[in-house]
Formats: structure tokens, sequence, C-alpha cells
């Protein structure tokens, strides 16, 4: 943690108790239980294919004192000793917790017959990898459940508990001495901060869609709070004793401070082998996904980035066979050819028919980018040349309250019509010049969008139609999950001050330190980051650029739809032409 920041109290909340509704707790119980081949936890779940031994409830000791509990799957028929892979997150062990796939609408393409129904939210399937010859440790973080303590939220204490876990998993006699991590969302934040702290028995990490920044990427992207998601998750931790509440946190502490210095991943410190996974469709990872590729100090490690969702893809043939490649290497000394592997494998989305995959680089940003500046027009045109004997203005309505439906009235729209075919692949960003009439700050969202050559804006689909089990992409419900519309990009005004030591060329990062308030009419100058994308245009297609004052994501469940609200006044002008040459910088390959 920086030197230079006083500490912070950090504020919590009552969690939700085991014995409530709907959290499927069914008690502790420290026992060992075996399940034969072809059992069944219900009529629905995928069948056993191998007997397995379920240890419930195993105490793990944490360095001050306070006992976590895991569950441990393993194949009864082993006799060798097995490597572990352990899953951490605070949503519930072996298919307890709040959430699950039943929340999603069509389960997210996954059916129950595909799963056993002891696997932990966002975690590997214990029966697909124990019949691999892995252990798979289900882990109830710190306060989670009959766990002790109170629930933490990521940062250096998460880290230092699952170093322990660890440790302790080493230790088991079943074990062979090697331990990896694997798993969405939490379950891959949590890897950076765990792998920060040098577990000595931890092999390798999979972090399969994570960020590292939970202040800037996530909670306070460009400095505008983004609370109804992260509220509504934290009412879905359960535990007997209270919850970090990091809502509360940001509508006390919006600046950057020693708290949200914890939350941001110490990724140089991270040196073992990683199979880290990207998709463009969340708006939660993407960003830190990428990042924890480039900045790791790993020489071994490998990004892959996925043309769907990250619950489909964890339980794809494709993803549990690479996955499998992978942890054989390194987890059982297999000579399987697995450093052959491109360092990198892209997704390039048409939107308009099937994503290209697996497009090989050997770096990222690849070395073969190309960055091209695309200047505002006046004809709501974009041009690659500048307008500078004139300027221009338009506005928004900067408090028109968005709907997160996909294509939102009062935002503005600029676009380019390609006359060739190209594939932008990378971060892009967009510097803006804007006033606003009537406030002293402004929220600015812009989003990248792709047209067809009619003009008409396409939607990329997550999920295969036949897996949701429907026939026409309009009968797809409009949530992030299931559809991606476009990299976007968001800023405060107050917050657009650039920090020299993150930021780079074509990829500006905030300090969110000192805000500084604009001055009603004064026109500034706001670099937006925009996150990274893969879109293929072919001749008469067009890039389309949309600038407003909401958000423009589509939201990550049907109730949080239209809740995500900026703080805008009156209108906002984005000014062009002349001395005030706005633009967005595309990355090509």
């Amino acid at each position: 943690m920086s030197l230079d920041f006083d500490p912070v109290e950090t504020i919590f909340q009552s969690s939700k108790k085991p014995e409530s509704a709907g959290t499927g707790y069914s008690g502790l119980d420290t026992s060992r239980v075996f399940l034969s081949e072809g059992h069944c936890r219900t009529p629905e779940c995928r069948p056993l294919p191998v007997p397995l031994i379920w240890d419930r409830d195993v105490p793990l000791r944490m360095r001050d004192g306070v006992y976590i509990r895991v569950d441990i799957f393993r194949p009864q028929d082993s006799t060798a000793k097995l490597p572990a892979l352990m899953a951490w997150s605070p949503y519930g062990k072996t298919g307890a917790g709040v959430i699950s796939l039943d929340m999603i609408p069509h389960r997210a393409g996954v059916a129950k017959s595909t799963l056993s129904g002891y696997e932990k939210w966002e975690a590997p399937d214990p029966v697909e990898w124990c019949a691999r010859g892995y252990a798979v440790v289900n882990a109830d973080a710190r306060g989670v459940f009959d766990s002790e303590g109170h629930i933490r939220w990521l940062g250096i204490g998460e880290g230092q508990d699952g170093y322990d876990a660890i440790e302790e998993i080493a230790k088991l006699p079943w074990s062979n001495g090697r331990v990896a991590l694997a798993g969405n969302s939490w379950l891959a934040m949590a890897q950076w901060f765990i792998a920060a702290e040098n577990p000595p028995h931890l092999t390798c990490i999979a972090p399969l869609e994570g960020a590292t920044d939970f202040y800037r990427e996530t909670l306070c992207r460009g400095g505008v709070p983004f609370k109804p998601f992260w509220d509504m998750l934290r009412t879905c931790l359960v535990g007997r004793n209270l919850v970090e509440d990091p809502v509360a946190m940001i509508e006390k502490y919006p600046e950057w401070n020693a708290y949200w210095e914890d939350k941001r991943a110490r990724l140089d410190k991270i040196s073992i082998p990683a199979y880290i996974l990207a998709s463009y469709s969340t708006m939660i990872h993407t960003e830190g996904s990428f990042r924890g590729f480039e900045e790791i100090s790993s020489k071994d490690k490998w990004l892959t980035i996925h043309a769907t969702q990250e619950w489909f893809d964890l339980y794809s043939k494709e993803r549990i066979e690479d996955l499998a490649c992978f942890f054989d290497f390194y987890m059982k000394d297999c000579s399987n050819g697995w450093k052959n592997t491109p360092r990198v494998r892209a997704s390039i989305l048409p939107f308009n028919k099937d994503a290209m995959t697996n497009i090989p680089f050997s770096s990222w940003p690849p070395r073969e980018t190309e960055y091209r500046k695309l200047y505002l027009q006046a004809s709501n045109t974009l041009s690659e040349e500048s307008t500078s004997s004139f300027s221009n203005k338009v506005s928004y309505p900067a408090d028109l309250l968005g709907t997160q439906g996909g294509n939102e009235s009062g935002e503005l729209s600029f676009s380019y019509t390609f006359k060739t075919s190209k594939r932008l692949l990378g971060y892009s960003k967009a510097v803006l010049f804007l006033s606003a009439d009537q406030a002293d700050d402004m929220d600015v969202f812009v989003q990248l969008r792709k047209a067809d050559i009619h003009g008409n804006l396409l939607e990329h689909l997550n999920i295969p139609l036949k897996d949701l089990k429907l026939s026409n992409i309009n009968e797809v419900e409009q949530i992030n999950p299931l559809k991606y519309l476009g990299p976007p990009g968001i800023l405060r005004a107050s917050h657009a001050q650039l920090d020299s030591t993150l930021s780079t060329e074509f990829h500006p990062v905030y300090t969110h330190r000192d805000p500084q308030k604009i001055t009603p009419g004064q026109i500034v100058k706001l670099e937006i980051s925009i996150w990274p994308t893969g879109i293929s245009f072919e001749a008469g297609e067009s890039l389309v650029l949309r600038i407003g004052g909401h958000a423009q994501v589509l939201a990550e469940f049907s109730a949080l739809r239209g809740k995500w609200l900026s703080e805008n006044k009156g209108t906002n002008f984005v000014h062009f032409g002349g001395e005030h040459l706005s633009y967005i910088c595309i990355p090509f390959v």
C-alpha cells in the first residue's frame, strides 16, 4: 500500500444470516461423504462419472487465529498425490449462496444437465475436474456462512487469507503440494491479490475475467460512482457477522485514498504462470483482465479473449479442454506442448455473423497495432481530416435519464463509413472539448458502436441462440450478460487529471485525487479512456461514436436497468474544429 495516504476506517454492514430464506444453507457439518459413480445430486444434474470423496466444512486456520471453512472433493480411487484447484470467493460453497445461474434468463445458456450441482458459483465443477485427476477446494472466504470473522472486500487482507488457505491445503495428506486458483469474476479478482502475496505452494493461476482495480475499473469508473450493482451484491453475501460496504465507502470517500489503494492489485508482484481470460462483453472485468496480462511479472503468461459470456464460457468444452492443458502442464508435469500455445489469442466480432476466434498475436496490445485519429465533423460524421479553419459545437441534454436499453434518445452520434475492410483491436480513447451551461461538473458517457451498410446499429449476441433455446436475437433480453453493444468510456470532468505514472499514450488513467470543478460555460479538454474491444468492419459498414449524459451500456440484470444515475444538469456542448480538435483515436490490426 502507498505510504502517502492516511488510514481510513472501513464501514461495515450486517450480512444476510445463513438461516435466512434462499441461502441454500444446510447447516455446519464437518464430515466425510462418499459419492458413488452415477450419483446425481438432483434428477436434473449431471451424474458423477467417477466416485468421489466429499470432505465437508473442513476448517483452515488463518494467521490471526480465525478459521474458515472449505469443502474438498477428490476422486475415491486415486492412489497418487493430487494437485488442487481452489475456488475462493464470498458467495458460498458447493451449491450454497444466494446467486445462481437460475437468476439469469435462460441460465446464460448453461443447462442444468451439464453441471453436477456441487459447483461453487462461478467456479469449476468438481465432477469435471476430479475425473481429470484433481482435487477441488471450494472455499468460504472469511466471514462467509460458517467461516469466522467479517467479510472482506478484496485487498491485501483477502490476499493474506488466500495465502494461508493455500499453505494449509498443501499440508493435507492427499496433496502433491501444488495448488492453483481458478474461477470467474470475484474468484478471478481475488486471485490477483492472493498471487501478489506469493504463497510458496501456489503453482499457477487462472483468473477467468477479473477486475484488478476495484475503484477505477468497476465501482467508480472515470470518477462516476456505479452503485446499484455493488449495493445489490453486498446484500447477497451471507455470514454470521459483518460485511464491508463499498457503496457506503464511495459515498463517504469519493476520492482516492488508502482504502481504494488497497483494492488495486499489486500485479508486478505476481511471477507464477498465468492463464488469463478476457472478453469484451462484461462491463465489470474487461479492463482489469487486460491490465492483469499486461502488468504481471510472469514470464509464462497467456491471454485468451473469447467471444461469448463468462459463465457460458466457463463450462464450455473448449474452455475446459484448454484449461486442462494448462493445468496438466504445470500441476502434473505433462509434456503436452502447452508452451507452444500463442501468448495472445484474440476474438474479433463482426456482430452480424459468427465471431473470428483464436487469432494469434505475440503480445498485447499487438505489435501490429496502428492508431488512427478520426475527427468530429459538423455533418455528424468522423473524418481522418481535421477541421481547423472554423469551429462548431453541438449539444445534448445532459440531465436526460437513460434506461440502459441500448439505443437511447438524447445522445449525439458521429459515424465513419469504411471503404475497405478493417479490424479494430485494442484500447481506444476519445479526446473531446466540452462545456456545461449550468453546471460546475459533468459526467460524460461515450460508446463505440457498429452500424450495418444501412446505418442500423448492431448488437453482438454473447450466447448462441441454440443454447438459449431461442430462435431470434430480438427475443433475447437487453441485459449485458446476453448482449454486447460496444466498448464504453466514462469520465467526470472534475476527475480528468491524468496519472502520468499509469497512463500510456493511448490509454488514459486518472489520479482521482483533488477533483477540480469546472466553470459553467468553460470549455474543457477531456481524454476519455474507452475499454478494449475487437470489431471487424466490411466496406460500407460504419463505426459510430455516441456521446451522452447517461450510461449507455446494458444493465447487468434487468432489475438494475436505468438505476445508474449521473449528476448532470442542463445542457452539455461538444466543441470541435478550429482550436478544439475533438477526435477519437482507434487501433487497427
